[in-house]
């Protein structure tokens, strides 16, 4: 059998076949503009994104089945029954939404986002995105007037294009704020403290399942799965049981673990409970989410101001780390994700002197980045049993000095991943069927182990990290 997963990303469209190996290959690539008409706000061009997928769909030659992962929270409005856009795809990254946010906070709607959709108020996920392009896209009222508007996620959007269904998947819809997660379903409470009309939803489908066919240079070819991104990195690490985790380093660091069919409620601890996948009649698998706004683009900061040029220079430091030396660094470049969820938080060097330099200064970076990954692990760790075991990808994995100041901070095993496509290759194994738990270490660089506790200097970045906060206010 052969497979193709699309993954529709932030920054580009991919197409990857899974051959006979189990392994596969990236056979196209394609890379979208990114649009910034105003501070805060990002944006994609939907039509550009739809065109993409059919290239990459196109490359991929004659395949049995097709899966498609998504961005998760980006989302746009278009017309029903035309499939026309209206809207610009919002992206996650986008802010433009605040001002509601903060008067939903006031107004104490947070109680109910996180009683039922497991969600803080908080302008990344998708519900406050729909509700601005209802107010300020004059053809949303008109379709809505009509019956003929349609507010979702970008996988529903291709979707409709694709296989003329408008339809999402339950682990997407998790991450707009307007799903119970209880029922697995829209809930008319979320969408009316919102603003989103209900009937403008796409309709709720388990992850696997028959979402329609595709149409491919004549072919029709069934779509077998659709899931974020996120989760479908997660069960292309290999984690299929409850205490298994991953962590995804890319923009940020995106971190799940895998909780079975307990759904675990955390406003102690910070953490968002979501789903993981859903198989056709099967009851939903859920996970416990937690996010780092800032890594690898805290690192790609770094080298645009001239720290460093080439990434072999950060991969080894000599002598002590730079917490240990009172110079620490807060990675709250684009606020405080979980647990904090504080967007009022400042990115801050603290302990510098006249003797510092940009080593000095990339060291703290990097371990600001651990030690803020380690916040959000240490959330999981209070809610459920994690494996000894942490499967980690994206462009920081290759860094030495980074996976063995995690493994210190986590004081975890940490098996960074050679294949690189984790979310491609999720989506893949989800089109496919492929239930069987791989071992991580099968296909990985190197395993960190713990060499020795961070505790002093974990109480060093938490008194940094409680300077940074309310400095935007």
């Amino acid at each position: 059998m052969r497979i193709v997963a699309i993954d529709q990303g932030t920054t580009s469209s991919r197409a990857f076949i899974l051959n006979g190996t189990g392994r596969g290959e990236i056979v196209a690539t394609r890379t979208h503009e990114q649009h910034y008409p105003h501070p805060g706000w990002v944006e994609h061009d939907p039509l550009e994104l739809l065109r993409h997928v059919r290239e990459c769909l196109s490359a991929t030659g004659p395949v049995d089945a097709i899966g498609i992962g998504n961005q998760g929270e980006s989302c746009l409005g278009w017309n029903r029954k035309t499939g026309e856009p209206i809207s610009p795809v919002i992206v996650w990254q986008d802010t433009r939404s605040e001002a509601e946010i903060a008067n939903l906070r006031q107004d104490g709607a947070e109680v109910l986002t996180k009683a039922r959709a497991g969600l803080p108020l908080d302008s990344y996920f998708s519900a406050s995105k729909l509700a601005w392009i209802l107010r300020h896209i004059p053809e949303a009222k008109t379709l809505l007037a009509r019956g003929d508007l349609c507010l979702g996620t970008t996988d529903a959007f291709f979707l409709q294009h694709l296989t003329g269904r408008a339809v999402t998947d339950i682990t997407t819809a998790s991450r707009t704020s307007l799903m119970n997660l209880e029922t697995g379903q829209w809930d008319a409470d979320l969408c009316r403290v919102f603003g989103v009309p209900i009937e403008t939803l796409p309709e709720i489908m388990p992850t696997m399942g028959d979402f329609g066919a595709a149409e491919v240079d004549g072919r029709k070819i069934p779509v077998t799965a659709s899931v974020v991104d996120q989760q479908a990195a997660l069960f292309g690490h290999g984690c299929r049981d409850p205490g298994d985790a991953k962590i995804t380093f890319g923009t940020g660091a995106f971190a799940l673990a895998l909780t079975g069919l307990a759904l675990h409620h955390s406003p102690g601890h910070g953490l968002l409970p979501t789903v993981a996948w859903q198989q056709r009649n099967a009851a939903p698998s859920y996970a416990l989410d937690g996010g780092v706004y800032c890594a690898a683009s805290a690192i790609n900061w770094g080298r645009s101001l001239g720290l460093f040029s080439d990434f072999t220079e950060i991969d080894r430091f000599e002598g002590p780390s730079a917490v240990s030396r009172d110079l620490t660094f807060v990675p709250a470049l684009a606020g405080l994700g979980s647990p904090h969820w504080d967007r009022s938080a400042a990115g801050m060097w603290l302990g510098m002197s006249l003797d510092t330099t940009s080593r000095d200064l990339m060291q703290a970076m990097l371990e600001g980045i651990a030690f803020r990954t380690g916040e959000v692990m240490q959330a999981m760790a209070a809610e459920i049993d994690l494996g000894p075991t942490i499967s980690i990808d994206g462009g920081l994995s290759a860094n030495r000095y980074f996976c063995q100041f995690l493994a210190d901070v986590l004081q975890k095993e940490i098996v960074p991943q050679t294949m690189t496509e984790t979310t491609s290759l999720g989506v893949a194994r989800m089109a496919a069927g492929l239930w069987e738990k791989p071992d991580p270490r099968q296909s990985h660089k190197k395993t960190y182990h713990p060499h020795r506790e961070q505790t002093s200097g974990i109480r060093t970045f938490a008194k940094a990290l409680g300077r940074s906060r309310g400095w935007l206010e």
